[in-house]
């Protein structure tokens, strides 16, 4: 890697496990940045004792070698390290501000496949690090400027395990749950993707007094989101009607979204759960000033929805951690992404499915209403949406003929209230192109003819 690359996307450092930048080398390199910044971040250890990082993981095979690696880097430079093993990202967050830990650090590739890994970081207040602090950390892996800071004797860090991470994170979720409600007489089918829900979202949702039916559950670190979870639903929706349950849930590796089906296995998703959450919270008069944050990609449904019923919707550019600064900056508790990152502010700081499951199921059972009947509150506008897989990220400025055919895509839309969007994914190699507008036929004909282009220059 070259002094001026730069490693972070848009969900902290991601890619091939053991290539660069997620090798064991940098890893240990970023450890050593992370608790230097946080150190001098928190001045005074927020224990007031010793400074100290929370590091948890999901289940991928890499994550072994990753969390040695961050761990050294981090003890080298006088600060503790708290290993709880495989946890959700929002049960990493949660216990990092149960501890008052100056930091915490989740290692996973969330969606991505199990040869994939990822690093991202989470402040004190365990909300996601601002990109100055990214920047900071960043340049700090390259320059050398701490490379003499090598604390000795007694100053070193120390390592411990703790054992009781999933039953605070347990509890924690639970409390999103109306006091004194149950899920008796719900029978639900999880898929936990083989990830790092595989304990907690069924000890939850058992105790809640569901009927449960569980799969993805044993993982072996190569089998996370395999055919399974989140991005593969079939076998949930297939097994949602062999078993007649209520609904259906699935999470992605790291747990920090979910898709859900309803009784038919019929796919609901973020975008519906934003809908269903808001509506409820409007009803309630929980609604912080009557806003839902989401992305540009979300349908453009929502918007008559939510304004018939006296609320407004905020959109952002892609990416949870855009929702969550909006929703910072204005003061929102509710906010997501059609993906399954759906935010309850009044619960977590980042994306947690299963605090989203539970707050779908609840307003099913205060309604007593059927999830169909829930997601029936809304009316989505047609949408396509297709993934090029690239070998490089040609700004499609530079593409030839490319950004022409979604000018002419969009003059053909717009006038119907569609429209175009299309962007690199920040976490995969993928070019993401959406189409929105009230004939499937032209959606379909514009996607292939921009697509095809795509392909032809740049694609796999």
């Amino acid at each position: 890697m070259s002094s001026n690359s730069r490693i972070f996307g848009t969900d902290g450092v991601r890619g091939r496990a053991n290539i660069e930048p997620v090798t064991a080398e940098t890893a240990l390199k970023l450890g050593r940045a992370a608790a230097h910044v946080f150190q001098r971040q928190s001045g005074e250890a927020r224990n007031r004792v010793r400074h100290r990082i929370v590091i948890g993981k999901d289940t991928r095979l890499s994550g072994y070698m990753l969390e040695n690696a961050i761990s050294s880097g981090i003890l080298s430079m006088g600060v503790d390290v708290i290993l709880i093993g495989p946890l959700p990202t929002p049960g990493v967050a949660y216990v990092t501000r149960s501890l008052r830990a100056d930091a915490g650090i989740v290692i996973t590739a969330s969606h991505n496949p199990y040869d994939d890994n990822g690093i991202k970081f989470f402040g004190p207040d365990g909300f996601k690090l601002v990109d100055e602090v990214e920047h900071r950390i960043e340049d700090l892996v390259f320059s050398g400027e701490i490379e003499n800071i090598r604390p000795t004797a007694n100053q070193i860090g120390k390592a411990y395990r703790i054992d009781d991470a999933i039953g605070r994170y347990v509890e924690h979720a639970k409390a999103s749950f109306p006091r004194g409600g149950t899920l008796e007489g719900m029978r639900v089918v999880i898929d936990c993707g083989h990830g790092a829900a595989y304990k907690t979202s069924p000890a939850v949702l058992q105790e809640l007094g569901a009927d449960l039916i569980v799969f993805g559950n044993q993982p072996n670190g190569t089998n996370i989101n395999q055919e399974c979870g989140s991005m593969h639903p079939e076998l949930l929706r297939s097994r949602v009607r062999e078993y007649r349950a209520d609904v259906g849930i699935a999470h992605d590796g790291d747990a920090d979204r979910l898709i859900m089906c309803d009784e038919t296995g019929t796919l609901v998703d973020g975008d519906d759960i934003l809908v269903i959450a808001a509506l409820q919270m409007l009803a309630d008069g929980t609604l912080q000033q009557k806003t839902v944050v989401t992305t540009v990609m979300s349908n453009a449904g929502m918007e008559p929805a939510i304004e018939k019923a006296g609320g407004r919707v905020i959109r952002t550019a892609v990416g949870d951690k855009h929702v969550i600064d909006k929703m910072l900056e204005g003061g929102f508790n509710l906010g997501g992404e059609q993906s399954g990152h759906v935010i309850f502010r009044d619960h977590s700081s980042t994306g947690d499915g299963l605090v989203a499951a539970l707050q779908v199921l609840s307003a099913m059972k205060s309604r007593k209403q059927a999830l169909s009947q829930l997601a029936r509150c809304w009316v989505r506008f047609p949408q396509l949406v297709h993934n090029v897989r690239v070998r490089v990220k040609t700004p499609f400025d530079e593409l030839d003929g490319v950004l022409d055919l979604v000018r002419q895509a969009e003059a053909a839309l717009q006038p119907l209230g569609g429209r175009v969007l299309l962007r690199y994914s920040g976490t995969e190699p993928k070019a993401r192109l959406l189409l929105e507008g009230p004939e499937q036929s032209a959606l379909e004909r514009w996607s292939q003819l921009i697509c095809a282009s795509i392909k032809r220059q740049v694609g796999e």
